[in-house]
This record gives C-alpha cells, sequence and structure tokens, in this order.
C-alpha cells in the first residue's frame, strides 16, 4: 500500500504539471515598449542607489531608445552621482496589462552588467506579497548563474525532488522567512546570466504559469533546442514540447491559484540596495571593490555596458 500510494502521489504531480497550447495575446517589440509598458518613476522598493526616471525624461537623456524591432533601456554612464541624490538614473518599466493564467516569452540580447547592477525580468501582482511574485530572470553584480525565485506570502513551500534542470537553493517562500530570499532555482544551463549571457548574444526565457505549476525555461541564443515557437513568435506556443524546465514550482505545499493573483511584468535595473549591496554578494562573490554606493556614485563608466537590448517580449494566454 506505501509504495502504491507513492507511486499515485508522483503520478498525480507530473500530471499536474503538464503544459499545453497558449494563444498569442499581446506582443512587445520596439516601440510597442512605449505603449504597453510604463516607465515608473517611482523609489525604488529594494532600496536601491537608483533613481528612476519617467519616460519623457528616459527618452530625452536616451535612457530608452526604441526602434521598429530594438529596445533599449540603459543606466546613465556619463555623470557622477552627488551623495545627496537618490541614486544613478535608470529605467524600471511595468506592463500596462496584467495576466494570471499565461506564457510570457524574453528575447533578449543583452543584460545590464558590471559591479553593482541588479537587474531582474519579474512578475508582480498589485498587493505585494499576498498577491506574489516570480522573478524569471535576475541576479547582482555578475554573479553567475541566474536564479529564479518566487516569493510569496505564509504557508507556501517547494518539496525536494522536483523535476527540473536547475538547482533548489531555499525551498520556503514565504517573504517573512529567511530574509525574504524565497523560494530559489539556480540554473545549471551555462550563459544564463551576465557576461556569459551577453557573450553568447543573450538568449531566450520563457515562463508558464498556471493554477497548479509555474515553470521556467531558459535557452542560449544559438543552442540547437530552442523551440521554433519560442525563437520565432507566431499565433501559438505548446509548452508540452519544451523539455524540461530550469524551474519547476508545483502546488502540493502551495495553493499557487491562492497565492498568485494578477500580475504585471516589470523590466528593470537598480544598484546596491537590499540584495547587491551587500558585501558579501557586492565584495566577497562579486569581486568588487569599496563601498556598493560608493562605486556606484563615482564610476559612470562603469556603467557603460549595463543596459537591456530586448528584440521582444511575447504574451500568450
Amino acid at each position: 500500500m506505501r509504495s502504491t500510494a507513492a507511486l499515485f502521489a508522483v503520478s498525480a504531480l507530473v500530471s499536474s504539471a503538464l503544459g499545453a497550447t497558449y494563444n498569442l495575446k499581446d506582443t512587445f517589440v520596439g516601440q510597442g515598449f512605449l505603449s504597453g509598458f510604463t516607465h515608473q518613476a517611482i523609489p525604488d522598493p529594494t532600496h536601491g542607489r537608483v533613481n528612476y526616471v519617467d519616460q519623457q525624461t528616459a527618452l530625452a537623456q536616451n535612457l530608452t531608445f526604441a526602434t521598429d524591432d530594438t529596445f533599449i533601456m540603459r543606466a546613465d554612464s556619463f555623470n557622477k552621482v552627488d551623495p545627496s541624490a537618490p541614486g544613478r538614473n535608470a529605467v524600471r518599466i511595468q506592463s500596462n496589462n496584467a495576466y494570471t493564467t499565461h506564457v510570457s516569452v524574453y528575447d533578449i540580447r543583452h543584460m545590464p552588467q558590471g559591479c553593482g547592477t541588479w537587474p531582474a525580468a519579474w512578475e508582480v501582482g498589485q498587493n505585494w506579497p499576498a498577491q506574489g511574485e516570480v522573478d524569471i530572470l535576475e541576479g547582482t553584480n555578475d554573479i553567475e548563474p541566474n536564479q529564479s525565485t518566487l516569493h510569496t506570502s505564509a504557508n507556501c513551500a517547494q518539496p525536494d525532488g522536483r523535476q527540473m534542470n536547475g538547482n533548489s537553493i531555499s525551498n520556503n517562500c514565504d517573504v517573512a522567512a529567511n530574509g525574504n530570499t524565497g523560494c530559489g532555482v539556480q540554473s545549471t544551463i551555462p550563459n544564463s546570466y551576465g557576461k556569459s549571457f551577453n557573450g553568447a548574444g543573450g538568449g531566450f526565457y520563457a515562463m508558464e504559469r498556471t493554477s497548479t505549476f509555474i515553470k521556467v525555461w531558459f535557452w542560449s541564443r544559438n543552442d540547437p533546442t530552442v523551440p521554433a515557437d519560442v525563437k520565432t513568435a507566431g499565433a501559438t506556443v505548446n509548452t508540452d514540447a519544451w523539455g524540461t524546465p530550469t524551474a519547476l514550482f508545483v502546488n502540493d505545499q502551495c495553493d499557487i491559484n491562492a497565492h498568485f493573483g494578477p500580475h504585471n511584468i516589470i523590466i528593470n535595473l537598480t544598484f546596491c540596495g537590499d540584495w547587491a549591496g551587500l558585501p558579501q554578494f557586492f565584495n566577497q562573490l562579486g569581486g568588487c571593490p569599496g563601498s556598493c554606493n560608493d562605486f556606484v556614485d563615482n564610476n559612470p563608466s562603469a556603467f557603460n555596458d549595463a543596459f537591456w537590448d530586448i528584440a521582444g517580449v511575447h504574451v500568450y494566454e
């Protein structure tokens, strides 16, 4: 009986994590980001050494640039920062539309790199943490690899032994536990973050969210296994054909439907703050000199490569 029950439990877990075919809902390419997203000129919730600017300022200062097939978001790399100022000018954008069950595909040619940087592509509810957060692409100080993470309210955890390629580094998703580290999964795929990601020409991230699971995939730009419907955006995607995900989050110890509400997409770059500014990550793991805030203030040319070059974001429902 015990072995039969265990087999049934495994079978239920596998069947609940099967994907599906989704239809194209929204496409953001080039200037479509200017109308489909809002530049958020807000104080940084993660206490970074950053001054987020509005769209008009970003365009005027060439911190945002869009053509027919390219969208650039960059940090100011020309000016020192006054110690009394909020921080270095940069950009944070949020999608005007919100999504529940969906697939989002991110075609990114280049991501911000450099000491002090904390770039992220993520999805979050308006009522945080009650409506949850899914960090798809995130890291600090060029420390590889990428980490995909959930942050939730209480009573959400992840089991060991999930069918994924990544390595679980924590299983408690509750923001009130473990200093809000969340339940993170580190990629084992080469070139998933930072300098290596950029050196390979970037790549593709995809996230599938249902009421019973959340999956994240990554393929480097020239990976021969990139699915055709990821590499070239079309009318549909079939996640069943995408293989084992980098990260899998399931609902056997977490009611995903209850912990995650409608989510907006956010793409941003901050500096230092609650993660990148910690000496463990800035100095020890990142190999960066001095204090993070001083470095960001006084070394504008260090941020020449602190930019996003995004070919497109496509959302399917």
